[in-house]
């Protein structure tokens, strides 16, 4: 059987590829087990960045429903959920390359990364109230911290796509390139900011831990971490 996800190295950037387009790069319990397992060989050795992408015409229309409707589970119920948080507490900077469709459990793993890349043809939708559950993988938390509460509010109600333009407009992805560019953007973008390497893992945690603080306590953070012996982002 094909791998589920696949890695591949270019230069200091590692790329990993949903491997089911036939599916629509579903998300299978199998495919968060090899999804895990590349996350465990990254966070051994911390390549520069990573750059998260899916086969064939679509990043990923998120949970593998026949497999829900068999009644296919992993052993650990929050499995899944701490995969997704795996993701994005990984040290190097994440890129997701997004095309075609990006719903529901896809628009979490995408919110996972720092930038989002979108493909012109790309289109952003949560489903879960259609069909009547709440978020499990960390959509409530991020996607309003990405595009604020209204905004993220609304896509949850409605539940319509949001094409790339608008997504670009309200903050839901980074940038927008041709279809045919996508990889090579992602890719081009990956390896500036490994270029960036030695300062890039402080940031991240920097600016995640600003999240969590007043202004005060993050100004202080700040200024703790760069002091000498701190490095970037030591504090906290």
């Amino acid at each position: 059987m094909a791998d589920l996800v696949l890695r591949r190295d270019v230069g200091s950037v590692a790329v990993l590829t949903l491997n089911r387009p036939d599916k629509l790069n579903a998300l299978s319990p199998a495919l968060f087990e090899e999804l895990a397992a590349h996350l465990d060989a990254i966070e051994e050795t911390t390549p520069g960045g990573v750059v998260l992408a899916g086969a064939g015409r679509s990043f990923c229309a998120g949970a593998d429903v026949e497999a829900l409707q068999a009644g296919v589970v992993t052993d650990d119920p929050e499995f899944r959920s701490r995969t997704m948080q795996r993701l994005g507490e990984l040290p190097c900077p994440v890129i997701a390359a997004v095309q075609g469709h990006c719903y529901t459990g896809g628009l979490e793993l995408a919110l996972t990364a720092d930038i989002i890349v979108a493909a012109d043809d790309a289109r952003f939708r949560d489903t879960h109230s259609r069909f009547g559950i709440l978020p499990r993988w960390g959509l409530s938390a991020r996607l309003p911290r990405r595009i604020g509460l209204a905004a993220a509010k609304r896509m949850a109600f409605i539940g319509d796509e949001v094409p790339a333009a608008e997504a670009l407009r309200i903050g839901l992805c980074d940038e927008i390139v041709p279809a045919a560019r996508l990889q090579e953007a992602a890719l081009e973008l990956a390896a500036r900011i490994a270029a960036n390497a030695r300062t890039s893992a402080g940031i991240k945690r920097l600016y995640a831990r600003s999240l969590e603080l007043s202004l005060a306590e993050a100004l202080e953070n700040e200024r703790g971490s760069s002091r000498p012996g701190g490095g970037p982002g030591a504090a906290g």
